[in-house]
């Protein structure tokens, strides 16, 4: 029969215990940043129902009030705070809000007027400015002047087919699709060949060939593939979605199990632009992004303390639907964020309203929020860089508090 303390021993405790993960050496906190491709519509996912002039902007797309018993359910939005609600199919998002795990940033956006993916998604993942452009990435900035800094196996991370540029110039980073890809081959030759390099890497004597700086990087990174062969890709009971977006965040999920110096992961849900036919796939990809992260909340248990997520989008959509049942591409938008240091359970924003003369030309949300306000807390509170000015240079935060 097993003891009081043992009893106590959660699945992640023992899936650290079986990859002989050290808890003293783990990182304080991982970030994981979700990046939605394609300009998502931060009026339709957070829908300002309250405002009089929204429905007169989106007498198709416009959700309802929460009560209003003519529209049907799929079609009123879930109440936050009196004025904005989410839309129906972000619901499973509704338990991290009301837990204070979720905080939503509203008419939010960068400076770039341009209204061009390529443009804008490059400018946010630089963050840097107009008259300041940066040439490599803000997460690349902030792993390189972190107190402490040093290059660990796996320290940064991204689900993908290629390096994102938020990280670009990162002192150290691996993109792959699945965390299976991180192997040294198959079969009886690959054994030998493990065996070949741990002996190479073991503790330098007179006559080895390896500093012992190379050495115990070699080591470090033999013990993690160790690790990292015995993670399962997705742990039972847990509902991700059956998309690509849920099998990323599985696979994040027991890295942060298995990887003590893992410090970023990215992660991307992409297709939102929505010119035509919107409600035909948005509330869909809606449904994946809501039900991916509160499967990843659930799995995380408790080390859901030591993981911030923030969601993020190039630019929002213009204020009006269009003659198809769309919108094209506008100014402000939303992002989340979501984790065991978010002070959640509200709106954040200084809203501009929706009247003609608060719109932006041609009639955009106007963005009243730079997103960098939102990142430079989360790297100076969240993360402990003191360096925020080194990682979004030329740039003057307004603390929002988001984090506690």
């Amino acid at each position: 029969m097993l003891g009081a303390s043992a009893a106590r021993i959660g699945r992640r405790d023992l899936l650290r215990i079986a990859l002989g993960a050290d808890p003293r050496e783990r990182t304080d906190t991982v970030l994981v940043t979700v990046f939605l491709g394609g300009g998502a519509d931060g009026l339709h996912l957070v829908a300002p129902y309250a405002e009089p002039r929204y429905q007169v902007l989106r007498p198709n797309l416009g959700l309802r009030a929460p009560d209003d018993a003519r529209a049907p359910l799929d079609r009123r939005a879930l109440d936050l705070d009196g004025r904005f609600g989410l839309h129906p199919r972000l619901a499973p998002l509704l338990p991290a809000w009301r837990a204070g795990e979720l905080a939503i940033v509203h008419a939010v956006g960068s400076d770039d007027e341009t209204r061009s993916h390529f443009e804008a998604t490059d400018r946010m993942e630089h963050a840097g400015a107009k008259d300041q452009p940066a040439a490599d990435g803000w997460l690349a900035r902030h792993l390189r002047t972190r107190p402490g800094a040093s290059v660990g196996a796996l320290s940064a991370v991204a689900i993908a087919t290629a390096v994102p540029e938020s990280l670009r110039g990162a002192p150290s980073m691996s993109a792959v699709e699945s965390i299976s890809d991180y192997r040294l081959g198959g079969g009886s030759a690959c054994g030998a060949f493990a065996g070949a390099l741990a002996s190479l890497y073991a503790r330098p004597s007179r006559r080895s060939a390896v500093p012992e700086r190379l050495g115990a990087a070699g080591r470090q990174t033999l013990r993690l593939l160790e690790r990292l062969a015995t993670v399962p890709v997705a742990a039972p009971g847990v509902g991700y979605p059956d998309h690509a977006f849920g099998r990323a965040l599985a696979q994040v999920a027991r890295l942060v199990a298995a990887v003590p110096s893992l410090e970023v992961a990215a992660v991307n849900l992409g297709n939102w632009d929505s010119h035509f036919v919107q409600d035909g796939f948005v509330p869909d990809l809606m449904d994946v992004l809501a039900r991916g992260l509160a499967a990843f909340r659930a799995d995380l248990g408790e080390d859901l303390a030591r993981v911030e997520v923030i969601v993020m989008t190039e630019f929002g959509r213009r204020a009006y639907e269009n003659g198809s049942f769309g919108t094209d591409h506008g100014r402000g938008s939303v992002m989340l964020a979501l984790g065991g240091g978010v002070a959640g359970g509200r709106v954040v924003t200084d809203w501009p309203g929706l009247d003609e003369d608060r719109l932006v030309p041609p009639g955009d949300l106007a963005v009243t929020i730079d997103y960098r306000d939102v990142l430079a807390e989360l790297v100076g509170r969240r993360l402990g860089n003191p360096h925020v000015d080194s990682v979004f240079p030329g740039f003057v935060p307004t603390l929002r508090g988001i984090w506690r």
